[in-house]
């Protein structure tokens, strides 16, 4: 059976993956507002560390917070990003 670890290290193969303090670093914006993307579902995780429940990203997530600052650069609200992004109609 492959634990939460196990299957990270295979994903890092592929992808780099950071730490939450570690995408606020290579994507400019802080933890805060980073855990604020969370908390509202704008942003997600790929996963936890089971033995000390960090948060993990990849750089689909750096990607993401890219297309929200632009979609935030033309005035629109965190809802109306949120929809877009899932593919809604605003």
């Amino acid at each position: 059976m492959v634990t939460g670890d196990q299957k990270l290290f295979y994903l890092s193969q592929m992808n780099s993956i950071y730490l939450i303090k570690d995408l606020a670093k290579v994507s400019g914006c802080s933890t805060h507002t980073l855990k604020f993307y969370l908390r509202l579902g704008v942003l997600k995780e790929i996963g936890r560390s089971p033995a000390t429940n960090f948060r993990y990203f990849d750089d689909s997530s750096n990607e993401r917070l890219k297309e929200i600052r632009q979609l935030q650069s033309r005035k629109m609200s965190l809802k109306e990003i949120f929809q877009k992004l899932e593919g809604k109609n605003v």
